[in-house]
């Protein structure tokens, strides 16, 4: 049965969960539309825009900026201009957008590209940081970006950039989480990836869209909602502009459906990630290696244990770096085969350095699918997966 979505209760301490925007929140300079129209910086368009989509009249809009309807009228059609910077100042101040759209600046609006500057080596940082199996270091510096973009976006300021950095920030976090949590709390993952989406969707980004949605997608399969996370991740390839992005959808959408016990469309999603393999360059999530665990796990998941063994004997050729949390996940899934062939030493190797591993690189996580994997045999190894699961749970509750 899955596990509520939103339900859990979380057990040893709290972790915060995404401020949900405020209500007077306005989306519309983060849409494409929009995009062309900052990108002319003409007052007029932009008075214009900003009426149409909040269904003002000249008259409202004069009396929100402090002109008369006439006034409105003229800038408007361009025979009116308003040069002087408080004006602009001003106008940028109340219609949410940073000054320099406008082509002035002040400090506010210094702050803001400093911000996005900022925000960007930050997000790639702390993704270099998880593919190196450092996730609580990406916790520390997403956390806090997250928290102060959100502030900027419930005040009102919603343009673009800024929107961008929060959709991204916000499932970084989600993804970070998903590795340093235990799989009781992995919910609260799920949350900040789901609030990533949210944001995505006003984008009218494919790209961004896709990202978003395979990254929820894998976080709901994690926490056990199965089916919600295949729906996602068919939506993820549906929408993905490259070939790039649809492969890395597809290898997400294999291990759910996988997990489903839905043969046909692992197979399905497994063949289509090879045809793309000899057409992208690989990347962390889809390469030779990876695609080979992807296999491993889900013919043991659709019943196919024989095949599986097979395959285990196959080892794809080390032509890609992987990384710290792709090779536990990899010594358990061989873990778990090779005990199924009736290879308790061979198995036996691959899960201890997998407990090594994921004791060192703090992923609770894998340490419970060890302790699952070991549950009729291994004791010893199942006792080292408790242990460390047990320090890992007291750091997160500390």
């Amino acid at each position: 049965m899955e596990r509520s979505e939103t339900g859990a209760e979380e057990q040893g301490g709290h972790l915060p969960r995404p401020r949900a925007l405020l209500p007077h929140a306005q989306w519309h300079w983060a849409t494409p539309q929009a995009e062309s129209v900052l990108a002319g910086g003409d007052l007029g368009a932009l008075l214009r825009f900003h009426r149409q989509i909040h269904g003002l009249s000249q008259t409202a809009l004069g009396n929100l900026l402090g002109y008369d309807k006439t006034y409105i009228s003229m800038v408007e059609n361009g025979r009116r201009t308003i040069d002087d910077v408080p004006s602009r100042r001003r106008i940028a101040a109340t219609l949410r957008l940073p000054a320099h759209v406008l082509g002035v600046t002040d400090p506010a609006d210094a702050d803001h590209v400093a911000m996005v500057q900022f925000g960007d080596s930050t997000l790639r940082l702390a993704e270099i940081a998880c593919r190196a199996g450092h996730a609580t270091e990406a916790v520390a510096e997403l956390w806090p970006l997250a928290a102060r973009l959100e502030a900027r976006v419930a005040d009102g300021h919603t343009e673009r950039d800024a929107l961008t950095l929060l959709a991204r920030a916000r499932v970084g976090l989600g993804v970070a989480l998903g590795h340093v949590l235990p799989e009781e709390r992995l919910p609260t993952a799920t949350r900040w990836t789901g609030q990533g989406l949210a944001v995505a969707r006003h984008l009218g980004d494919p790209a961004m869209t896709s990202y978003a949605l395979r990254t929820h997608g894998n976080e709901l399969r994690k926490a056990g909602l199965v089916g919600a996370a295949v729906d996602r991740l068919r939506y993820a390839v549906a929408v993905a502009p490259d070939d790039e992005e649809r492969a890395a959808a597809l290898a997400l959408l294999s291990r759910a459906a996988g997990e489903l016990g839905d043969s046909s469309l692992f197979d399905d999603a497994v063949r289509r990630i090879h045809r793309l393999l000899e057409r992208i360059t690989p990347t962390s999530l889809v390469n030779p290696f990876t695609l080979h665990e992807i296999r491993l796990r889900g013919l043991v998941a659709t019943g196919r244990v024989a095949d599986a063994v097979q395959l285990l004997n196959e080892q794809p050729p080390q032509t890609y770096v992987i990384t710290p949390p792709w090779r536990v996940i990899e010594h358990i899934t061989a873990g778990s085969v090779l005990l199924r062939r009736g290879d308790p030493t061979g198995a036996g190797e691959r899960l201890s350095a997998a407990v090594t591993d994921a004791t060192a690189h703090r992923l609770p996580h894998q340490l419970q699918r060890v302790i699952r994997v070991t549950g009729h045999g291994l004791p010893a190894i199942r006792e080292r997966a408790e242990q460390g699961l047990r320090r890992l749970r007291q750091d997160l509750a500390a």
